[in-house]
């Protein structure tokens, strides 16, 4: 006998045991309760023909020719059917087509993934049969993204893209299983590239600027710890909370997690004077405070780098986004973890990992400060050694009413002298008395 079975996200499958006893299922998705039952009786008569080994009836043989390919190679993967002949795998471009077409993500999400799917259209070929991929396949394929010198970070994110795009193909009963699934991705953070760049730098960037609005980019960055170009480009005056001294910050990346879209961070005293200036000089109605990302012919990143060569600074890597972590970095020196989450808006984790910085100046604290004089201070603020004493020490401090004694104190008399007896410390009992005598007499 066939049952349906109702899966905690909604879905149902029907259940049957096949001749060989082993627990089969098939997979129907959202379907009604009605339609799942009158599939349910579809299969539990192809099992019972198997069974019995006897032929199908019209309206079965009927029924199972009509089927979509896709509930038929259900039913073929458990035996029920035999596959069609005139069935065609799907190709690598067919599940990656489908894969773009259903996506719900940012387009600048998009664009990163069609990185990892151009990288597997390149080695495979996009009219590779799916089921013609195996794990070693999957395997050699991130060894030549090895080969090319791809970074970590970069090697990684395409791994997992490609784990999800044939979680699909699972998903979709285009494969019965993934050949990507155990692939190792590593993680996605790159140290090598993370770099404090400190306020001594900041100051010459920004002496460097050629306007008001680029000292103010640079800023909002360093000292506000704001994404760019995504959350400059959503920057209102309206967010600007002068009194309280607080931005309100409208974030497209964490948009789509809950109670994460609008994080407040705080107008730190560097980053005020700059707001206030372009305040002064906007024009009535205004509503961004730095327009000019929102200039399509402007390139922030190529401009940013003329003003670091202009500005007599070595150039550093990521130049946005290790401002944003360099911020990070001086917060977590000064606030708890969980209150630099929520102005960066993500998790003290996510901080660690892609953020936060080991300095030089953290060792020099924790070691005493050997390159900035702290030690020769120290040495020099030891005392001399004591000389050698004969006599006794006398106190220079007078002892706070030594001389005075309350009115019912008794004075010290003479020590005892004597040894202590036999019978100790502790009182006599009746049975220790009799033992003592007995062994005296």
């Amino acid at each position: 006998m066939a049952s349906v079975s109702r899966d905690a996200n909604g879905t149902k499958r029907v259940l049957f045991t096949d001749p060989d006893g082993k627990r089969r299922s098939v997979r129907l998705g959202a379907v009604p309760v009605k339609l799942a039952d009158a599939f349910r009786l579809r299969v539990e008569a192809l099992n019972v023909a198997r069974i019995t080994e006897t032929a199908w009836d019209g309206d079965l043989s009927v029924w199972v020719r009509n089927l979509p390919d896709v509930m038929h190679r259900r039913l073929a993967r458990v035996g029920l059917v035999e596959p069609r002949a005139n069935a065609e795998a799907p190709t690598l471009a067919a599940l990656i087509d489908q894969y773009e077409q259903t996506a719900t993500v940012k387009p600048s999400t998009v664009a990163a993934r069609r990185q990892a799917t151009k990288s597997l259209l390149e080695y495979f070929g996009g009219d590779t049969l799916l089921n013609a991929m195996t794990p070693a396949d999957a395997d050699r394929w991130r060894r030549t993204l090895t080969d090319e010198g791809l970074a970590k970070a970069t090697i990684a994110k395409r791994v997992h893209v490609a784990r999800a795009l044939f979680r699909k193909a699972v998903r979709w009963s285009m494969l019965p299983s993934n050949p990507f699934a155990d692939l190792r991705a590593g993680p996605q953070s790159n140290p090598d590239r993370l770099c404090y760049v400190p306020h001594e730098t900041i100051r010459a960037v920004l002496t460097a600027c050629p306007d008001d609005q680029w000292r103010a980019i640079v800023a909002l960055v360093r000292y506000a710890g704001l994404r760019c170009p995504s959350e400059l480009l959503l920057l209102r005056w309206g967010d600007v909370n002068w009194e309280r001294g607080r931005l309100n910050v409208r974030s497209p990346k964490t948009a789509g997690h809950e109670g994460h879209a609008v994080r407040v961070v705080p107008i730190a005293p560097e980053l005020r004077p700059m707001l206030l200036t372009l305040f002064d000089e906007a024009e009535p109605g205004t509503e961004w405070v730095v327009p000019r990302p929102r200039d399509p012919g402007v390139n922030l990143r190529t401009t940013f780098a003329k003003i670091i060569a202009r500005a007599g600074v070595k150039p550093w890597p990521r130049a946005f986004h290790n401002m944003r972590a360099s911020c990070a970095t001086d917060w977590c020196e000064r606030f708890p973890a969980h209150v630099v989450a929520g102005w960066l808006g993500h998790s003290p984790l996510i901080a660690a990992r892609h953020y936060l910085q080991t300095r030089d100046a953290h060792f020099e604290l924790a070691t005493g400060g050997a390159k900035s004089g702290a030690v020769e201070a120290q040495k020099a603020a030891q005392q001399q050694a004591a000389p050698n004493r004969i006599g006794s020490q006398e106190s220079p401090e007078v002892p706070v009413k030594a001389g005075v004694m309350r009115d019912r104190a008794r004075p010290c008399e003479t020590l005892q002298n004597e040894g202590m007896g036999d019978t100790g410390l502790e009182p006599v009992t009746s049975c220790m008395s009799s033992t003592r005598s007995s062994q005296l007499s």
